[in-house]
């Protein structure tokens, strides 16, 4: 595969080409060969030129990265499959919602509503027993007014105990999520160790090392946007252009003389008319 025909780099994965760059870099006083960092190039110039070269680099770990890619996607389609069983339709689910929905509805209504029927029944009960005499149903108010608030206090307790549990189911529901994102299948962590250490070994350190070699680059005060040696010379050079007196001597030039013209009317002694 020619090395400008490489595929893109997901977008997912940039962060991680970029975190295996700054590794690099990081480390590269570890490494002989990237020993000149800072002296004619610095940290900061090498991550701009690898940065820009990012076509460049990733193309020779192609086929580590497509491997790779194909595994991390066979990983996410038995979990696209698994929510779409999980939600077999939008009726259904609609359904479940709308279920949901009205229980919050009511747990939360209940109480207000039943609070609400004992504070009236209990004060119009206890006046009616004001009068003398009191009606005969003051009484039946009364009590209706305290199964009411037995009622609400009822629907108080119930409405603690499902946020409790709501709570929980939550929290525990979160916590497998985060375990799989850090854990990937064998299969999958292979092919990206594979990818991450084609990337450093064929990519990434032998850019390095062509950037500091090359006797072309400018000083550490200039930040070169790509390496000089990885930019192809046209083979055209200018015609050579030299001036008159850089040329060979130049030879006598040719001399010229008018002509002689006389008019007939007016020749010598030796004319003269008749």
């Amino acid at each position: 595969m020619h090395m400008n025909s490489a595929p893109h780099l997901l977008a997912e994965d940039r962060p991680e080409y970029e975190r295996i760059l700054d590794d690099a870099l990081r480390h590269a006083h570890e490494r002989p060969d990237l020993a000149a960092v800072g002296e004619r190039l610095n940290a900061v110039q090498l991550r701009t030129m690898a940065l820009d070269a990012t076509e460049l680099i990733t193309a020779t770990a192609v086929t580590e990265y497509k491997h790779y890619v194909e595994a991390r996607e066979e990983l996410r389609g038995p979990a696209d499959g698994t929510d779409q069983d999980a939600n077999p339709g939008p009726g259904t689910g609609r359904s479940h919602q709308s279920g949901a929905g009205i229980g919050a509805v009511v747990t939360v209504l209940a109480p207000v509503l039943a609070g609400t029927a004992a504070f009236i029944f209990l004060l119009a009960g206890y006046l009616l027993k004001l009068l003398d005499p009191a009606p005969s149903f003051a009484s039946t108010m009364v009590s209706a007014g305290w199964f009411f608030a037995a009622v609400t206090a009822a629907a108080i307790l119930v409405a603690a105990v499902g946020l409790l549990i709501t709570a929980l189911r939550n929290g525990s529901a979160a916590q497998p999520v985060e375990d799989d994102e850090e854990e990937l299948p064998e299969d999958v962590a292979r092919a990206r160790e594979a990818w991450r250490h084609a990337l450093l070994e064929r990519g990434i350190l032998p850019f390095l090392r062509d950037a500091l070699a090359d006797p072309d680059a400018g000083p550490a005060s200039r930040t070169p946007v790509r390496s000089a040696n990885r930019i192809p010379k046209i083979g055209y050079s200018p015609p050579d252009f030299s001036s008159p007196d850089d040329g060979p001597a130049a030879g006598p030039r040719p001399t010229f003389t008018s002509p002689d013209f006389t008019s007939p009317d007016f020749g010598g002694p030796e004319h003269e008319p008749d």
